[in-house]
């Protein structure tokens, strides 16, 4: 949160723009935005502060193990700030999207569809000292952890009664990690290769993750 941002020179903590986190594989699973500033708001999401409880129950905090920002501070004065950062959120979404094994990250809302545009030049940070990684990133510890987020997010989805797509596709998708990180895990026990990233289609499973279903509420935080 210290390194200072080139094109303001303020800070990145201080900063306003989009945030990405990503797990011990480096595999994308969570892009949003803030208008505040990174600081407060990565740190919310990382201490389980989130105002909305589902936001830390569907991202486990031990399971981010780097950051990105793509800082925007220079839209804090603009009048078209949230037109201009939601284009921004989305085509980072995008990029996720494209980058995942999954073709799929763990956003409740997918951001409001924009015109894509350039993303600002990102600033990437490791979160784990290397003391811990080690332990953290055991597939076994990885597995638990998961099974556990997934089984709490259902809890969610029992509790709430009346529940969005997205929370369903956030079930299915964070359903579809665990699996494959088991049968990863499976594999090398048995000294064989591990699951080809196609041997799971998720499209087929959750439909479309450009866009939010006609079904959803429409609402976004």
């Amino acid at each position: 949160m210290d390194t200072r941002d080139p094109a303001s020179g303020k800070r990145l903590g201080s900063c306003i723009g989009v945030y990405g986190f990503y797990d011990y594989d480096a595999e994308p699973i969570y892009v949003g935005q803030t208008l505040e500033s990174f600081s407060s708001r990565v740190g919310r999401h990382m201490t389980g502060q989130r105002t909305d409880t589902l936001a830390y129950r569907i991202l486990d905090p031990f399971e981010v193990a780097e950051l990105q920002f793509w800082p925007t501070e220079h839209l804090r004065k603009d009048p078209d700030r949230i037109a201009k950062l939601n284009a921004i959120e989305y085509s980072a979404y995008r990029w996720a999207i494209d980058k995942s094994k999954y073709h799929a990250i763990l956003n409740e809302k997918i951001p409001p569809v924009s015109e894509l545009v350039d993303l600002p030049p990102p600033r990437r940070f490791p979160l784990i000292p290397d003391g811990l990684r080690e332990e953290r990133e055991h597939p076994d510890v990885r597995i638990a952890r998961r099974a556990e987020t997934l089984a709490r997010v259902a809890a969610v989805a029992h509790e709430r009664g009346e529940v969005s797509p997205g929370l369903r596709r956030v079930i299915v998708i964070q359903a579809v990690r665990l699996a494959d990180l088991a049968a990863a895990r499976m594999a090398y026990a048995e000294g064989r290769p591990g699951p080809s990233p196609n041997a799971i289609n998720v499209h087929e499973l959750v439909g479309s993750v450009l866009q939010e279903s006609s079904a959803d509420d429409g609402s976004y935080d």
